[in-house]
């Protein structure tokens, strides 16, 4: 698994995993409907409590990552079906930066040139 946990990182662990998880289905890495690991098994390749694995893949289903199998495990959901959400979220963040934008005297023109400076899409 490609996960890696930094422990200078400020965000709780299960919160670096939660969203490291998110980043590799959204990505692709991890396909529509294939299995995560199990809490035990990530659990000792990254030497941590099981209850953090737990609390990470929780946080993931809460918001529409995954979803679980009775007795088989957990799986993760099809980019297809999580990007609208996510897409959402980000506009209402960017909302969010543009009010304070606004606050701040922020010029039209030097956002758009910061934006086409830095964005890497």
């Amino acid at each position: 698994m490609l996960i890696e946990i930094d422990f200078r990182d400020k965000r709780p662990i299960y919160e670096q995993i939660s969203a490291k998880l998110e980043e590799l289905i959204l990505c692709g890495v991890i396909g529509a409907d294939e299995s995560l690991p199990s809490v035990r098994s990530l659990a000792v390749e990254l030497s941590i409590n099981p209850n953090t694995i737990q609390k990470a893949y929780d946080n993931l289903e809460q918001r529409g990552f995954c979803y679980s199998v009775a007795g088989r495990g957990r799986f993760a959901t099809g980019v297809a079906e999580v990007m609208p959400e996510r897409r959402r979220e980000f506009f209402a963040e960017v909302d969010d930066l543009l009010k304070k934008a606004a606050t701040l005297k922020v010029e039209k023109d030097e956002l758009i040139r910061y934006v086409g400076e830095n964005y890497a899409g």
